[in-house]
């Protein structure tokens, strides 16, 4: 799965002209492709005629109730009426930033179950939560909270997402990223069983971008990234994309 978090870029015509110049010849067919834009964007994204058709397109967040008085909010529901498969819950930033707990995670992976959607579920550390050797501790309470609302059927993603590596530049090397991601191998498997925890896979986001794509795509137990600044060029995107080959 190679993912791109469009964040708070890229507008309706921003993003048309993303696809007239996105070209995917080089990746291979098995290769996932997903795309979260922002919410103003996604309807139109979905219905473009020039977006490729593997090119799947989710929400980037969604609230945990279907309806409300909660301004500015959208609903796991309206996401999928306007075509979206997946929803991104729990990014760094909506942790760190907007002060998102580990409880309103768990509901919104609820939520994006109601209603069809696939919760790509992140977790990561802090610089200082990794200094002080607590890397394990956080992912797993993390993951923990987010497990208690995943249904026996259904598919689900976990993205590991180390805070300081988002947009810094910084980047886990592969053995840190596959460090992290066994440890949460093993919680899902504890929890889910070994056939169910082999069905879920684990990106890897933080600072990925062609160079280092490949290496991290062939680490162990990485199953597939999520790209962020480099997923807003589509000429960048699709050479990521093809480092999975």
């Amino acid at each position: 799965m190679i993912a791109g978090n469009w964040k708070m870029h890229l507008g309706p015509a921003e993003a048309r002209t993303f696809l007239e110049g996105l070209s995917l010849g080089d990746v291979p067919a098995q290769q996932e492709l997903l795309i979260f834009p922002p919410s103003v964007t996604l309807a139109s994204l979905v219905a473009d005629p020039s977006r490729p058709a593997r090119v799947q397109v989710g929400i980037q967040n969604i609230h945990w109730e279907d309806q409300g008085a909660f301004t500015g909010e959208v609903s796991a529901g309206m996401a999928a009426e306007v075509g979206a498969t997946f929803a991104l819950i729990g990014h760094s930033e909506r942790r760190h930033v907007f002060g998102e707990t580990d409880e309103e995670v768990s509901l919104k992976v609820t939520a994006a179950y109601r209603h069809g959607l696939v919760p790509v579920v992140c977790v990561g550390e802090t610089l200082e939560e990794r200094r002080a050797g607590r890397v394990d501790e956080v992912i797993l309470r993390q993951l923990d909270a987010a497990l208690s609302a995943f249904p026996a059927q259904g598919r689900v993603l976990l993205a590991y997402e180390p805070v300081w590596a988002i947009g810094t530049g910084e980047t886990a090397t592969p053995q840190d990223a596959s460090a992290a991601h066994a440890t949460l191998r093993r919680r899902l498997t504890d929890a889910l069983g070994v056939a169910k925890a082999r069905e879920v896979a684990i990106l890897y986001g933080g600072s990925v971008k062609p160079a280092n794509a490949a290496e991290l795509l062939d680490a162990t137990d990485v199953d597939g990234v999520l790209v962020g600044g480099a997923s807003l060029d589509p000429e960048s995107f699709a050479r990521i994309a093809s480092a999975g080959s």
